[in-house]
């Protein structure tokens, strides 16, 4: 397997503009890492809170398919770069961290994990869309070179 790209760097303001209540649209393979194009739809609803002075943030997302999950963010002031680890009830362990920080509207984060036994290589793609909407994206790799989305989330503040 091809090593990680080196991790991006971030500011500890990189996620300000996901502090609040979202709704958002859910889309992800129901299959992972076989070719698939099946995917299921659903929503969810997230709110993400500072915390620590901003270094740390909190997202908390409730899914129509009938389970939670949490982001814990933190932002590592001296390698200038976030950690993102996530858990959900489904499981109820923390799963290994993806590491990077945003330049301009765009967020990269990298890290390793297994899925359904597999090594894999993980990314996070975050795209800032104005004050109202944003985009998240996960991708799984086996070799490191090629990349297939497997989860897609649209953002949209809440009213």
């Amino acid at each position: 397997m091809k090593p990680l790209p080196a991790f991006p760097t971030g500011d500890v303001h990189d996620f300000d503009f996901l502090m609040g209540e979202w709704d958002c649209i859910n889309r992800r393979l129901k299959k992972r890492l076989s070719g698939s194009d099946d995917w299921d739809t659903f929503s969810s609803r997230t709110r993400c809170q500072p915390h620590l002075g901003g270094v740390a943030n909190v997202e908390e997302a409730a899914f129509e398919r009938g389970f939670s999950g949490m982001a814990l963010r933190l932002f590592d002031l001296q390698q200038r770069r976030w950690s993102i680890y996530w858990v959900d009830s489904r499981g109820g362990v923390l799963m290994p961290p993806v590491h990077g920080g945003f330049t301009g509207d765009r967020g990269l984060f990298y890290g390793e994990d297994t899925d359904d036994g597999r090594p894999v290589q993980v990314q996070f793609r975050w795209t800032r869309q104005g004050a109202d909407r944003a985009r998240w994206e996960q991708a799984f790799s086996l070799d490191g070179e090629h990349w297939e989305t497997n989860w897609v989330m649209e953002f949209t503040r809440a009213k």
